[in-house]
């Protein structure tokens, strides 16, 4: 039997996927527990009503990505922190606090996508990729001074 899978089901296959399966496994496991349902006309019809519909909102999210990378290379945040002894810097600078300046001024950045080897920890110009979406990322300057 040939079912159309509707969720990710792991080493059977992923939303979207037609596979040739045994009639009792289809049956009584994978449509029975909503991981697929069976292969005809109308269930192919949505199927690609959705990868058409996922297509579209993939490419909206990518322009729109484009748009806030561009924005964003162009910005330079600036940090002030203490230092002490031969410009020894007290504390450091980390994801949270870019995401947080980032925020003021009007972006909507998760932590999570700010990629940050290691927290910045010396003074002068550092530059920080930010994953916005699939391979679009972006780099920031940052700027510590004292």
């Amino acid at each position: 039997m040939q079912v159309i899978f509707i969720k990710d089901l792991r080493k059977q296959g992923k939303k979207g996927d037609i596979k040739q399966v045994a009639d009792g496994y289809a049956k009584n496991f994978l449509i029975k527990n909503g991981y697929a349902i069976p292969v005809n006309e109308k269930n192919m019809n949505d199927l690609q009503h959705e990868k058409a519909r996922e297509e579209k909102t993939n490419e909206q999210n990518k322009i729109e990505a484009n748009k806030i990378k561009e924005k964003l290379e162009k910005e330079e945040l600036e940090f002030k922190v203490k230092t002490g002894k031969d410009d020894k810097v007290f504390g450091s600078i980390s994801p949270k606090q870019i995401k947080e300046e980032l925020e003021k001024q009007g972006y909507k950045i998760d932590k999570k996508q700010i990629d940050l080897q290691s927290v910045i920890t010396s003074l002068g110009y550092h530059n920080v990729k930010i994953n916005l979406y699939n391979n679009i990322s972006a780099i920031v300057k940052i700027h510590v001074v004292k």
